[in-house]
Protein backbone atom coordinates (compact mmCIF):
# COMPACT_ATOMS: atom_id res chain seq x y z
CA UNK A 1 0.00 0.00 0.00
CA UNK A 2 1.16 3.39 -0.48
CA UNK A 3 2.43 5.82 2.35
CA UNK A 4 0.07 8.32 3.97
CA UNK A 5 1.69 11.37 2.00
CA UNK A 6 4.53 9.92 0.55
CA UNK A 7 7.35 12.20 -0.69
CA UNK A 8 8.57 11.59 -3.90
CA UNK A 9 11.66 13.70 -5.87
CA UNK A 10 14.02 11.15 -7.25
CA UNK A 11 16.34 12.05 -10.05
CA UNK A 12 15.42 11.89 -13.56
CA UNK A 13 18.48 9.80 -15.25
CA UNK A 14 21.70 8.93 -14.90
CA UNK A 15 23.93 11.53 -15.44
CA UNK A 16 26.91 9.96 -18.13
CA UNK A 17 28.37 13.33 -19.21
CA UNK A 18 27.77 13.82 -22.54
CA UNK A 19 23.86 13.22 -21.36
CA UNK A 20 21.43 11.93 -19.20
CA UNK A 21 19.86 8.44 -19.93
CA UNK A 22 16.27 9.16 -18.25
CA UNK A 23 15.14 6.60 -16.23
CA UNK A 24 11.73 6.98 -18.49
CA UNK A 25 13.99 5.91 -21.22
CA UNK A 26 14.70 2.97 -19.50
CA UNK A 27 11.42 2.00 -18.93
CA UNK A 28 10.95 2.22 -22.48
CA UNK A 29 13.66 0.24 -23.55
CA UNK A 30 12.73 -2.52 -20.55
CA UNK A 31 9.03 -2.98 -21.78
CA UNK A 32 10.31 -3.41 -25.11
CA UNK A 33 13.04 -6.04 -24.44
CA UNK A 34 10.27 -7.82 -22.36
CA UNK A 35 8.44 -8.11 -25.13
CA UNK A 36 10.72 -9.30 -27.33
CA UNK A 37 10.87 -12.71 -25.22
CA UNK A 38 7.22 -12.79 -24.33
CA UNK A 39 6.72 -12.74 -27.97
CA UNK A 40 9.76 -15.39 -28.90
CA UNK A 41 8.00 -18.00 -26.32
CA UNK A 42 4.35 -17.28 -28.33
CA UNK A 43 6.19 -17.20 -31.52
CA UNK A 44 8.29 -20.53 -30.61
CA UNK A 45 4.38 -22.26 -29.60
CA UNK A 46 3.48 -21.42 -32.66
CA UNK A 47 5.82 -22.51 -35.03
CA UNK A 48 6.92 -19.52 -36.45
CA UNK A 49 10.64 -18.44 -37.31
CA UNK A 50 13.13 -16.08 -35.62
CA UNK A 51 13.54 -14.19 -38.81
CA UNK A 52 9.73 -13.32 -38.48
CA UNK A 53 10.22 -12.42 -34.96
CA UNK A 54 13.13 -10.07 -35.73
CA UNK A 55 11.15 -8.17 -38.49
CA UNK A 56 8.40 -7.63 -35.90
CA UNK A 57 10.07 -6.66 -33.18
CA UNK A 58 11.23 -3.47 -35.47
CA UNK A 59 8.02 -3.35 -37.08
CA UNK A 60 6.91 -2.78 -33.31
CA UNK A 61 9.59 -0.35 -31.86
CA UNK A 62 9.49 2.11 -35.31
CA UNK A 63 5.51 1.83 -35.44
CA UNK A 64 4.76 2.37 -31.70
CA UNK A 65 7.15 5.12 -31.04
CA UNK A 66 6.44 6.79 -33.64
CA UNK A 67 2.70 6.61 -33.30
CA UNK A 68 3.03 7.18 -29.10
CA UNK A 69 4.94 10.38 -30.15
CA UNK A 70 2.17 12.06 -32.99
CA UNK A 71 -0.08 10.80 -31.21
CA UNK A 72 0.52 13.19 -28.62
CA UNK A 73 1.30 16.06 -30.71
CA UNK A 74 -1.91 15.74 -32.51
CA UNK A 75 -3.98 15.36 -29.63
CA UNK A 76 -1.98 17.25 -26.42
CA UNK A 77 0.43 19.57 -28.15
CA UNK A 78 -0.29 20.37 -31.88
CA UNK A 79 1.73 23.53 -31.19
CA UNK A 80 4.67 21.73 -31.77
CA UNK A 81 4.28 21.23 -35.64
CA UNK A 82 4.68 25.33 -36.03
CA UNK A 83 7.14 26.09 -33.07
CA UNK A 84 9.51 23.62 -32.72
CA UNK A 85 8.57 21.09 -35.85
CA UNK A 86 12.02 18.79 -36.00
CA UNK A 87 11.34 17.89 -32.31
CA UNK A 88 8.53 15.66 -32.82
CA UNK A 89 11.22 13.25 -34.32
CA UNK A 90 14.02 14.08 -32.82
CA UNK A 91 14.98 13.72 -29.00
CA UNK A 92 15.83 16.78 -28.87
CA UNK A 93 14.08 20.21 -28.47
CA UNK A 94 15.21 23.65 -30.34
CA UNK A 95 13.07 25.82 -29.15
CA UNK A 96 15.14 28.59 -26.57
CA UNK A 97 18.41 26.74 -26.99
CA UNK A 98 19.31 22.98 -28.12
CA UNK A 99 18.81 20.32 -25.89
CA UNK A 100 18.96 16.71 -25.84
CA UNK A 101 15.62 15.60 -23.59
CA UNK A 102 15.20 11.86 -25.14
CA UNK A 103 11.44 10.72 -26.74
CA UNK A 104 9.74 12.64 -23.63
CA UNK A 105 5.82 13.29 -24.86
CA UNK A 106 3.98 10.39 -25.92
CA UNK A 107 0.62 8.98 -26.06
CA UNK A 108 -1.01 5.99 -25.30
CA UNK A 109 -3.79 6.32 -27.96
CA UNK A 110 -1.47 7.22 -30.50
CA UNK A 111 0.85 3.59 -29.80
CA UNK A 112 -2.43 1.82 -30.09
CA UNK A 113 -3.68 3.54 -33.18
CA UNK A 114 -0.04 3.03 -34.66
CA UNK A 115 0.33 -0.35 -33.25
CA UNK A 116 -2.74 -1.75 -35.49
CA UNK A 117 -1.23 -0.41 -38.38
CA UNK A 118 2.22 -1.56 -38.15
CA UNK A 119 0.87 -4.90 -37.58
CA UNK A 120 -0.86 -4.78 -41.00
CA UNK A 121 1.71 -4.05 -42.30
CA UNK A 122 4.28 -6.55 -40.88
CA UNK A 123 1.35 -9.18 -41.69
CA UNK A 124 1.00 -7.79 -45.34
CA UNK A 125 4.93 -7.87 -45.99
CA UNK A 126 6.22 -10.99 -43.66
CA UNK A 127 3.37 -13.15 -41.84
CA UNK A 128 1.23 -13.64 -44.78
CA UNK A 129 -0.96 -14.68 -42.11
CA UNK A 130 -4.36 -12.32 -40.60
CA UNK A 131 -3.77 -9.30 -39.14
CA UNK A 132 -5.91 -10.06 -36.12
CA UNK A 133 -3.66 -13.41 -35.65
CA UNK A 134 -0.95 -11.24 -34.95
CA UNK A 135 -2.70 -8.53 -32.94
CA UNK A 136 -4.15 -11.51 -31.13
CA UNK A 137 -0.68 -12.31 -30.10
CA UNK A 138 1.07 -8.73 -29.60
CA UNK A 139 -1.61 -7.54 -27.58
CA UNK A 140 0.01 -9.75 -24.80
CA UNK A 141 3.27 -8.39 -24.85
CA UNK A 142 2.13 -4.85 -25.35
CA UNK A 143 -0.32 -4.95 -21.99
CA UNK A 144 3.22 -5.89 -19.82
CA UNK A 145 4.74 -2.83 -21.57
CA UNK A 146 2.50 -0.66 -20.21
CA UNK A 147 3.56 -1.31 -17.14
CA UNK A 148 6.58 0.10 -17.27
CA UNK A 149 5.62 3.05 -18.93
CA UNK A 150 3.36 4.20 -16.73
CA UNK A 151 6.17 3.33 -13.95
CA UNK A 152 8.65 5.75 -16.52
CA UNK A 153 5.90 8.46 -16.52
CA UNK A 154 5.72 8.18 -12.45
CA UNK A 155 9.56 8.54 -12.15
CA UNK A 156 9.45 11.63 -14.65
CA UNK A 157 6.45 13.43 -12.39
CA UNK A 158 4.48 12.99 -15.16
CA UNK A 159 0.64 12.46 -16.28
CA UNK A 160 -0.26 13.26 -11.84
CA UNK A 161 -3.30 12.80 -10.56
CA UNK A 162 -5.69 15.26 -8.74
CA UNK A 163 -4.74 16.17 -5.20
CA UNK A 164 -6.19 14.24 -2.77
CA UNK A 165 -7.37 16.96 -0.38
CA UNK A 166 -6.07 14.66 1.99
CA UNK A 167 -2.47 13.51 3.48
CA UNK A 168 -3.03 10.35 1.75
CA UNK A 169 -1.16 9.94 -1.32
CA UNK A 170 2.13 11.25 -3.46
CA UNK A 171 4.14 15.25 -2.88
CA UNK A 172 5.77 15.33 -6.34
CA UNK A 173 8.51 17.62 -5.00
CA UNK A 174 10.02 17.99 -8.69
CA UNK A 175 7.16 19.90 -9.58
CA UNK A 176 7.57 22.32 -6.41
CA UNK A 177 4.38 21.05 -4.36
CA UNK A 178 4.16 20.27 -1.02
CA UNK A 179 0.75 18.75 -0.88
CA UNK A 180 -0.45 14.96 -1.53
CA UNK A 181 -1.84 13.79 -4.96
CA UNK A 182 -3.08 10.73 -6.62
CA UNK A 183 -0.72 7.99 -7.73
CA UNK A 184 -2.69 8.29 -11.43
CA UNK A 185 0.78 6.26 -12.96
CA UNK A 186 0.39 3.71 -10.06
CA UNK A 187 -2.99 3.04 -10.41
CA UNK A 188 -2.92 2.38 -14.02
CA UNK A 189 0.80 0.25 -13.80
CA UNK A 190 -0.78 -1.74 -11.20
CA UNK A 191 -3.99 -2.60 -12.98
CA UNK A 192 -2.22 -3.17 -16.13
CA UNK A 193 -0.56 -5.86 -14.64
CA UNK A 194 -3.92 -7.81 -14.16
CA UNK A 195 -4.53 -6.72 -17.96
CA UNK A 196 -1.78 -8.76 -18.51
CA UNK A 197 -2.35 -11.97 -16.55
CA UNK A 198 -5.63 -11.70 -17.93
CA UNK A 199 -4.51 -11.95 -21.49
CA UNK A 200 -1.59 -14.41 -20.61
CA UNK A 201 -4.28 -16.78 -18.62
CA UNK A 202 -6.95 -16.92 -22.44
CA UNK A 203 -3.93 -17.48 -24.20
CA UNK A 204 -2.31 -20.06 -22.49
CA UNK A 205 -5.09 -22.05 -20.50
CA UNK A 206 -7.99 -21.65 -23.01
CA UNK A 207 -8.89 -21.68 -27.07
CA UNK A 208 -10.19 -18.49 -26.98
CA UNK A 209 -6.26 -18.00 -29.18
CA UNK A 210 -8.36 -19.81 -31.85
CA UNK A 211 -11.69 -17.29 -31.44
CA UNK A 212 -10.10 -14.34 -34.16
CA UNK A 213 -9.79 -11.16 -32.93
CA UNK A 214 -11.21 -12.51 -29.24
CA UNK A 215 -8.00 -11.61 -27.06
CA UNK A 216 -7.27 -8.40 -29.06
CA UNK A 217 -10.84 -7.07 -28.28
CA UNK A 218 -10.08 -8.39 -24.88
CA UNK A 219 -7.07 -6.07 -24.85
CA UNK A 220 -8.91 -2.72 -25.73
CA UNK A 221 -11.81 -3.34 -23.48
CA UNK A 222 -9.52 -4.29 -20.34
CA UNK A 223 -6.92 -1.54 -20.94
CA UNK A 224 -8.96 1.29 -22.38
CA UNK A 225 -11.57 0.50 -19.48
CA UNK A 226 -8.71 1.09 -17.04
CA UNK A 227 -7.47 4.50 -18.82
CA UNK A 228 -10.98 5.85 -18.70
CA UNK A 229 -11.64 5.11 -15.04
CA UNK A 230 -8.01 6.55 -14.22
CA UNK A 231 -8.73 9.23 -16.00
CA UNK A 232 -11.29 10.52 -13.00
CA UNK A 233 -8.28 11.11 -10.22
CA UNK A 234 -5.84 12.65 -13.72
CA UNK A 235 -5.20 15.91 -13.79
CA UNK A 236 -5.95 17.10 -18.10
CA UNK A 237 -3.12 16.95 -20.03
CA UNK A 238 -4.63 19.16 -22.58
CA UNK A 239 -6.35 22.09 -20.12
CA UNK A 240 -8.41 24.38 -22.74
CA UNK A 241 -10.43 20.69 -22.42
CA UNK A 242 -10.24 20.31 -18.83
CA UNK A 243 -13.99 21.89 -18.28
CA UNK A 244 -15.26 18.83 -20.57
CA UNK A 245 -17.76 16.47 -19.14
CA UNK A 246 -14.79 14.11 -20.40
CA UNK A 247 -11.62 14.29 -21.22
CA UNK A 248 -9.48 13.80 -23.92
CA UNK A 249 -8.12 10.60 -22.37
CA UNK A 250 -11.46 9.18 -22.11
CA UNK A 251 -13.35 10.27 -24.95
CA UNK A 252 -10.48 8.60 -27.76
CA UNK A 253 -10.81 5.71 -24.90
CA UNK A 254 -14.91 5.05 -25.54
CA UNK A 255 -14.34 4.43 -29.64
CA UNK A 256 -11.71 2.02 -28.41
CA UNK A 257 -13.82 -0.29 -25.97
CA UNK A 258 -16.47 -0.16 -28.30
CA UNK A 259 -13.92 -2.26 -31.04
CA UNK A 260 -12.74 -4.12 -28.74
CA UNK A 261 -16.34 -6.05 -27.47
CA UNK A 262 -17.37 -5.86 -31.07
CA UNK A 263 -14.75 -8.09 -31.71
CA UNK A 264 -14.85 -10.06 -28.85
CA UNK A 265 -18.62 -10.71 -29.32
CA UNK A 266 -19.95 -10.01 -32.77
CA UNK A 267 -17.36 -10.32 -35.09
CA UNK A 268 -17.36 -13.71 -37.11
CA UNK A 269 -13.46 -13.90 -39.41
CA UNK A 270 -14.82 -15.08 -42.94
CA UNK A 271 -12.06 -17.55 -43.45
CA UNK A 272 -10.02 -19.57 -40.60
CA UNK A 273 -6.66 -18.93 -39.93
CA UNK A 274 -4.07 -21.10 -41.48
Amino acid sequence: MLAIDMIWDPSKGLDLGFFTLHYYSVMWIVAFLLGLQIMKRIYKHEGQSNESLDSLFIYAVVGIMLGARLGHVIFYQSELITEDFFSIFLPFKFKGGFEFTGFMGLASHGAAIAMIISMYLYNKKVLKKTVLWILDRVVVPVASGAVFVRLGNFINSEIIGKPTGSDFGVTFKQLGEDFARHPAQLYEAISYIFVFLALWYFYWKTKKSEQEGFLFGLFLVLLWTVRFFVEFVKEAQNPERADWLLNTGQLLSIPLILVGLYFMFVYKPKTKVS
